[in-house]
């Protein structure tokens, strides 16, 4: 039997993966046939040799494969030989952190053959449902206005936000309030920079001007803004100029989306003024929210 589990939410495929394997070693408890090969360098015969060998105890196995989407050599091998994979008794399974192209070989054969869970990133009320499920497994509640707000704090990063909940629930197993999420999460303001990179790239400069009021407002440092938003830019750039970004899957998709929302003049001509207020800035020649104002004017 074949599993595949994908997608750009890291946090429930490696769970649902964390799930799949504490299930078999309830079933099979020597462990003896647990087998984990992972990466680029992963050698298809070392794959195929640990899938052949006699299992111990008349064990079912269980081989997880990790990113092995990136080994060209394992995918050319795997594809000539899977057939025989389908009706094993034996269980493997897929793992890949991030999106996979649907155009992918391995991939269409997957999909076909394969028990396959797809893990995008939630949003809306499926995003509050995980976060009051999560409050609900720690024994606390949570109030409907502190779940909004959690949530517009952190985004859907459920990494996060699983470290948010815990924290939380640890503070207090009363009902946890608006207050308290005011009081112990920090808003996460690259996240919130993003939404204004993406307001100027649909040139809503409005929209973009009053996120970085609320910014403002909740006491947050102008000059500490302002470096946000030019890590952000100079992600951009690297982006447009290379196709290449380090980082979590949602993160660079979306980079990639809002780079081709600029071109690469527009981008360079932005990068430049945003160097141009952070030295009028720090040599007192201008004001430091009026010079974040004038910056999104002019972008």
């Amino acid at each position: 039997m074949i599993i595949f589990l994908y997608g750009e939410d890291t946090y429930r495929s490696r769970q649902k993966l964390r799930e799949i394997i504490e299930h078999y070693k309830k079933i099979h408890e020597s462990g003896l046939n647990l087998r984990f090969f992972a990466g680029e360098n992963l050698n298809y015969q070392e794959f195929e040799n640990e899938f052949k060998q006699f299992s111990m105890f008349q064990e079912k196995k269980l081989l997880i494969l990790r990113n092995v989407f990136q080994s060209q050599e394992f995918k050319d091998s795997f594809l000539e030989n899977g057939q025989k994979l389908i009706d094993s008794k034996d269980i493997v399974v897929f793992h890949e952190d991030g999106g996979v192209s649907p155009k992918d070989p391995l991939f269409e054969f997957l999909t076909e053959n394969a028990k396959t869970q797809a893990f995008q990133p939630l949003d809306g009320e499926k995003l509050r449902s995980w976060v009051k499920n999560e409050f609900e497994a720690r024994k606390t509640e949570i109030q409907p206005e502190a779940v909004y707000r959690l949530v517009n704090f952190t985004g859907n990063d459920l990494w996060q936000l699983s470290n948010e909940v815990q924290k939380l629930a640890s503070f207090s197993k009363k009902p946890i309030e608006l207050r308290d999420v005011n009081l112990l999460v920090r808003p996460q303001i690259g996240t919130d920079i993003f939404k204004t990179i993406e307001a100027l790239a649909s040139r809503n400069k409005k929209e973009a001007i009053s996120l970085i009021h609320d910014h403002l407002e909740k006491g947050d440092n102008p000059l500490y803004l302002l470096s946000m938003i030019s890590f952000q830019f100079r992600n951009l750039l690297i982006m447009k100029k290379t196709g290449r970004l380090a980082g979590h899957p949602y993160f660079v998709r979306k980079t990639r989306a809002l780079a081709d929302s600029f071109t690469l003049g527009e981008m360079e001509k932005i990068y430049r003024k945003i160097f141009e207020a952070d030295l009028k800035i720090k040599t007192g020649q201008i004001d430091q929210q009026l010079a974040l104002d004038l910056l999104i004017t002019e972008i």
